[in-house]
């Protein structure tokens, strides 16, 4: 599942980037949304892997602080770059004609470096927060990775303030994001209505197909775990709803972008196309030497 999961999400990045036809704001925002994953994943996967290979489930303070701070960073990156599509989706479906004004080069990349500032201040907070905690010399952790809530609740002192942060921030941080989300597709929804022609509804509600499916599953899934970790004696629950987002959620996204989205299997099949003419051009040279 890892391995589909970063080369699927590599293959997307390649298609678009080889691709100038794909060098537009949802292209743009897709290949950050596949290098956000690769990483998000990669900050729990690894480690399981090798305590499964090693069987130990041993991990160090520091290294479990890393970890909890990387994991905040990506998933509040994760949400945000859904976000900012379901924005870019909205403005070429309602605002087609002010679309390559509104959405610029130079706005997509305010848009991203906006969305990477408030993730790290956001996991930086909370890590800080973390620190000021005082914990036992051995402590198990009833999950698969250092999950923040976990954390808090092992704490030995006080953790009432940290609670309040992180309540706080995940229903700003989540909360925020999500009411964009469903207003967005509100107005796009309404948009579509209004368009006369079948063919017409149909080409642009296909636009956002493929982005909405990935905003349900992300969504549905990280409600799945708050909701479960909110449940007493839920340690189980909880682990099982945290690999649902964490694990299975990055590794459908390119699935659903490849076989939904005709301009990503174009670009796909002819960045293999090019691939095998320059390995068949290498071996061609190699043999007249």
């Amino acid at each position: 599942m890892y391995l589909i999961i970063v080369f699927g999400n590599l293959l997307i990045i390649l298609a678009i980037s080889s691709e100038a036809h794909l060098h537009t704001p949802m292209y743009f925002f897709l290949s950050n949304l596949s290098f956000v994953d690769i990483c998000f994943t990669s900050t729990t996967i690894p480690k399981m892997l090798w305590n499964i290979q090693t069987q130990t489930k041993v991990i160090t303070y520091e290294g479990c602080i890393t970890q909890m701070y990387f994991f905040v960073l990506f998933v509040g990156l994760d949400d945000f770059l859904l976000t900012v599509m379901a924005y870019d989706r909205f403005v070429a479906i309602c605002h087609p004609l002010q679309y390559t004004v509104i959405m610029s080069p130079h706005r997509c990349g305010i848009l991203l470096l906006v969305s990477w500032i408030i993730s790290v201040l956001h996991s930086l907070l909370e890590t800080l927060m973390v620190l000021t905690l005082s914990f036992c010399r051995e402590v198990k952790i009833p999950h698969y990775f250092c999950e923040l809530k976990q954390l808090i609740q092992l704490a030995c002192s006080s953790n009432f303030l940290n609670e309040l942060v992180m309540s706080f921030g995940a229903g700003i941080l989540g909360g925020v994001p999500l009411a964009g989300i469903l207003y967005t597709y509100c107005k796009i929804a309404s948009s579509i209505c209004r368009i006369s022609s079948a063919q017409g509804k149909c080409k642009a509600f296909s636009t956002c197909a493929s982005h909405l499916s990935v905003i349900s599953l992300f969504h549905c899934t990280s409600l799945g775990v708050y909701l479960s970790s909110a449940a007493p004696h839920s340690s189980h629950s909880s682990a099982t709803a945290s690999a649902m987002y964490a694990v299975v959620t990055p590794m459908l996204n390119p699935f659903i972008y490849s076989l939904r989205n005709k301009d990503i299997k174009r670009a796909l099949r002819a960045f293999f196309q090019i691939s095998a003419i320059k390995k068949d051009t290498h071996y061609l040279k190699l043999a007249l030497l």
